[in-house]
Formats: structure tokens, sequence, C-alpha cells
């Protein structure tokens, strides 16, 4: 499995950006796809995760610090998920990864909850 992160960039506050997470050699129909960020001195910490196929429970889960600006989506063509951020703030400045796991997310999870990681993709607001 190989997750690519892109999208990332610098961005004023208030400002807008789209991850994109390509995943190949990911099959799990009924799986969960997530993005975790990690700022310097920080743990890494979930962002958003999107339970893909037929869905257990509840489709999406978001970090309370980004309800109502972050949105978590997947193109089942394409095989990716995007992270579209609207009104950044300076603290969500951080390294974003995206994420997958083999199982269906509960609520966001931990690190240790996810199979597949990305090399990850800056965003910094300023």
């Amino acid at each position: 499995v190989q997750l690519v992160e892109s999208g990332g960039g610098s961005v004023q506050a208030g400002g807008s950006l789209r991850l994109s997470c390509a995943a190949s050699g990911y099959t799990y129909s009924n799986g969960c796809m997530g993005w975790f960020r990690q700022a310097p001195g920080k743990e890494r910490e979930g962002v958003a995760a999107f339970n893909t196929g037929r869905v257990l429970g509840v489709r999406t889960h978001y970090a309370d610090s980004v309800k109502g600006r972050f949105t978590i989506s997947q193109d089942n063509a394409k095989n990716t998920v995007y992270l579209q951020m609207n009104s950044l703030k300076p603290e969500d400045t951080a390294m974003y990864y995206c994420a997958a796991k083999i199982w269906q997310c509960v609520g966001l999870g931990t690190r240790a909850d996810f199979d597949y990681w990305g090399q990850g993709t800056q965003v910094t607001v300023s």
C-alpha cells in the first residue's frame, strides 16, 4: 500500500487548502482512511477520518478543533481521499499525514490504530 499526499503549502489565516491522498494497493473496501497532523514538539493527532465502502456506523469523524471548517471526502474512481480545509488558523500549521487502516473507524483513532502512512505534506498558516 502506498499513500501519497499533495496539496500542502503556505496560506494566510482565513484561507483554504485542499489536501489529496492518492492510495495505491489499498483494496480494503470497508476500511478507513484518515488525516493526522503533527506540529513541532507535539503529538500526532487525528484530524478527520472517512469510513469507506458500506458503513456500519458513522461515515466521517472530525476533531473538535476542525469541525465546521474541514471536510473529508473520497473519490472512489480515483482512489483518493481529500481534506478540504477552510477558515484556516495559525494553529492549523503542521505536517499533515494521510493514513489508512483495514477496518472501519469508530472514532478518529490514534496513530497506533492505522496500518499505512504517507510521507506527509506541510501546511503553514500565517
